[in-house]
Parts: C-alpha cells; structure tokens; sequence
C-alpha cells in the first residue's frame, strides 16, 4: 500500500479513504443490519459532537477502496438483503470522489447504499453522481433556526436546507435526524418550523430524534479541548416524548 504522502502527492483519493473506525454490525444507521463505514473529517464544529477525535482530516488512516470492499464482502451474507452499507463520519461527502468508487462496486452486488450526513456541502456534479447511487440518505438537520445554527455547528443552514430540497426533487428516500439537545434544539416553536420544513419534502421515510448525551465529553478533555456544552443536562426520554409530540410522529 501505498504511504500517506505519496497518496496526498498524487491528489487521487478516488481508490483511497481515510478511515476513522468501522462497525461490523451495526442495527441503528439505516434498515436492517449495516456495516457502517467512519469517515475521518468534519468541517463542522458541533458543540455537542460525541466524536470530537473524527474532526481532524490528518487523524485516521488511509485504507484502500479494495481492501474496504472485500472486507464489506466478508459480510454480504449478514447485512443482505434487507441491510447494506451505511457511510458516516465525520462528515463522509468531504471524500466524495472515493464514495463513488465504492457505491458504484456496491451496487453492481445489489447491496444497499446509504450516507449519514449533515448536508452542510454544495451540491456539486461529484455530489450528484454519488447521489445517483445512495438508496437512503440519513440527514441531520442541525437546527431549522439559521442564526441558532450557525451558533451551534459554525455553518448557518442554508447548504443542508438545499440539500435536503436536492434529495426531495430527485426522489432519494430520506430519514431525518435531529439531536435533541436541551436549551439549544428544543424550542417548540423551532419544532414547528422543523416540522413545516420537513412536511415541505416528499421523499422522508422516516423522522428520528436523538436525544443528546454528553458520553464523548471524555474524547475532547483528552484532546485538549474545552467541552462547549460543559453543564448541559443530557436530554432525558420526556424531553424526546415531548419533541415527538410537537413533530407529530410516533
């Protein structure tokens, strides 16, 4: 394999990612049984990131498309065919040009392809091709509020808005995401305007509240950092209830 400076030399990472960790097994990112894919690299900065170590684009390790493939074939019996292949991160359309590469062999072996994002990125022709092939895009709408946003994750919201329109308009299934942090995303009347947005999009399957836990803490004391959200009480099962309630899903 090739070392990390030749491959950053050549300037072509379609045949190589770098990598932060995998699941083999994995039951909670998409339907069915996934093996899930970690991407090292984020340019957002949310305050209430449970994997600080992921944000750093030096951090990882490179791996090759081939090795990553036939590791994933090592498992097609477990995760086919009511599972697949679930991409996160970091934020995994930062390695876009590999994705493709991948989804493409994925779907030639009719495995399900699905990206976990935020959709913070500009839909740009790399971004619709690798579209063309994702069955299932997990989107974490950071905050409906711009100014909240931009507050809580460094970006306003104007690329996820758009992203999620993409999806809508070129019928991707979508599974919407939020991180029901107390005293930042729980604010009913941003719930609303939540819900009017999604109501808006034609291709959401599914709406999915993820209530906020400060179990990653540990991962920004050890690099240093401060935690932005130090004080802040993990959200508990009523304040999900409650948040569901507003959204109207079960």
């Amino acid at each position: 394999m090739q070392n990390k400076q030749t491959i950053k030399d050549n300037e072509d990472l379609r045949y190589y990612a770098k990598v932060h960790s995998l699941e083999t097994f994995g039951a909670v990112d998409g339907p069915g049984i996934r093996f899930i894919l970690f991407l090292q690299g984020c340019h957002l900065q949310c305050k209430y990131c449970h994997n600080r170590d992921t944000w750093d684009m030096n951090g990882g390790s490179y791996k090759s498309l081939d090795d990553i493939f036939d590791m994933i074939m090592k498992y097609k019996n477990y995760i086919t065919p009511n599972g697949g292949v679930t991409v996160s991160g970091g934020e995994p359309l930062l390695q876009v040009k590999f994705l493709i590469e991948l989804f493409t062999k994925l779907k030639k072996k009719k495995i399900h392809t699905c990206i976990d994002t935020s959709g913070m990125v500009a839909i740009t022709d790399d971004i619709k091709h690798l579209l063309s092939l994702t069955d299932l895009v997990l989107l974490d709408i950071k905050h409906i509020d711009s100014k909240k946003c931009k507050d809580l994750v460094g970006f306003d919201n104007k690329l996820e808005l758009e992203f999620a329109k993409y999806l809508s308009d070129n019928n991707i299934p979508i599974w919407i995401r939020q991180v029901l942090v107390p005293g930042y995303t729980d604010d009913q009347n941003d719930l609303l305007k939540l819900k009017e947005f999604i109501s808006s999009l034609n291709t959401v399957q599914k709406v999915e509240i993820l209530p906020y836990h400060s179990i990653g803490k540990y991962k920004w004391t050890n690099l240093g950092f401060e935690y932005a959200l130090d004080g802040v009480r993990d959200a508990n099962n009523e304040d999900v209830q409650k948040a569901k309630k507003v959204l109207g899903i079960p």
